[in-house]
This record gives structure tokens, sequence and C-alpha cells, in this order.
């Protein structure tokens, strides 16, 4: 598992509208005690500064979970890690005024063997890239809930006034329910990682070409992140890329 070579590059930016970055990002492409890497996105929520606070701790609380645990199995530890920080970002929440109401979104990565193995919770995103752009990850949002029971058109979702509520976060209950998925890598295929940021700046086809137009993992992240600020920047922006070595 640990011998499967793979190249990443992670960027964050405060977009063009907030003046705190609530995105956290974690990319390491050396083992993270048990898994052979890890990779996560968290975009916090909450007023004043809880938001950033939220996705800070959760990224730390996880990487030291997966480095204490006995468990071996990537999925196994990315739910039980999810449940662990859970807890305690929702403690947190509780016992602080200044933390009230905070929580996060959540989405984790391990590649191992030509693997992708995904975690989320809430609306930062999992993309695989080659040819074509696949959302991985679903989101876990309102207007994401109001699509699938056909209530609302696949075009008419990308712009709806309510596209922000998420029904699933980190920290705001005192359980949550992650999703997991488990993708083959495929030839030339990269993974893209990312907060609403991006995605709500650009199209998943302008991701793609951005993607497949620059050289290197670095120009395709600082691409991305220009674009998303040309078309706005109203958000923060938060960009891993992730793809194997020859």
């Amino acid at each position: 598992m640990n011998n499967y070579k793979i190249n990443a590059f992670g960027k964050t930016d405060v977009g063009l509208m907030r003046t705190i970055n609530q995105d956290s990002i974690f990319v390491s492409t050396k083992p993270v005690g048990k898994l052979p890497n890890l990779f996560i996105v968290a975009d916090g929520m909450g007023g004043h500064k809880a938001g950033d606070v939220a996705s800070r701790v959760a990224i730390e609380k996880f990487v030291k979970y997966a480095c204490t645990t006995h468990m071996t199995d990537p999925a196994n530890i990315l739910d039980a890690g999810i449940m662990s920080i859970n807890k305690e970002i929702y403690d947190m929440a509780n016992s602080n005024r200044d933390y009230s109401g905070m929580g996060t979104t959540f989405v984790a990565a391990v590649i191992a063997e030509g693997h992708v193995y995904i975690a989320n919770v809430g609306d930062s995103r999992l993309y695989v890239v080659g040819s074509k752009i696949r959302q991985i990850t679903r989101d876990h949002s309102y207007v994401e809930e109001m699509v699938r029971i056909g209530e609302l058109d696949r075009a008419d979702a990308r712009n709806h006034p309510d596209k922000n509520i998420i029904t699933r976060a980190v920290g705001a209950e005192d359980k949550v329910e992650p999703d997991f998925f488990t993708v083959e890598l495929q030839e030339g295929e990269i993974v893209l990682m990312c907060s609403d940021g991006l995605t709500n700046m650009l199209e998943d086809e302008e991701i793609r070409m951005i993607i497949s137009g620059a050289r290197d993992l670095v120009e395709k992240a600082e691409s991305l992140v220009e674009a998303a600020n040309a078309n706005g920047g109203r958000d923060n922006i938060s960009v891993i890329l992730i793809e194997p070595c020859a």
C-alpha cells in the first residue's frame, strides 16, 4: 500500500469578498499513522471566527486520530475519525458561547493501490478529472435534496437562493453520518478536492478545461483559484489536486 507514489498540491485563498478564511486544507503524500497518505478540505461555518476554528480543529483532531488509531482499513479510519471529531467540535460549540453554532464541511481522501477512498460531510466536493469530469461526492445540501426528489431541475439548482444551506456538517449535531465512496483511478486521471468557493464560481466543464490546459499541479491549482476570483471570488476558495506518479 505504501509503495504507491503520488504527487499532490493544495492551495487555499480568502477570495475577494471575505476578510477571514474559514477554509482549511491538509495535504500529505507521506503516511499518516496507518494511512499511506491523507488529503482533507474543510469549509467552516459559524459567526465571528468560529468557522475557521471549526475547520482547523476538525483537521487537527482528525490527523491526531489517524496517527493514534490501531485500525488499518482506510474506510474504517475515515468513518471512526469523523465520528470522533464530530463529538469534539459539537462539545466545543456547546461549551463556549463564541463557538455556538459552529461546524464544518469535511471531505477526506486516501489513495491506495490505484483506488481513492473518500468520506464526506457537507458540500465540499471530490471530483475525478480526465477526458471528462465526474463529481464523486454528493452534496449534503437543501438544494441537492430537492434535486434528488425531483422538485428542482439540476440547471436551476446552480443559482438557487438557498444553495448554500447544508443539511449535514461536522459538529452541528451530536452525531453525524458521512457518505463513503471508493473509486478506481484510470491512467491519466487527477483527483480534485475543493470547497464551494470554487464550484460556485466555475462550471464543472470550466474546471476540467483549466486542469487540462495547465502544465503541472501547481499551475493547475493556481489557475483554478485565479479563475474563481476573476468570476467574483465571493467565498474562500480551496483546492487540492492529486495525481499518481508514473
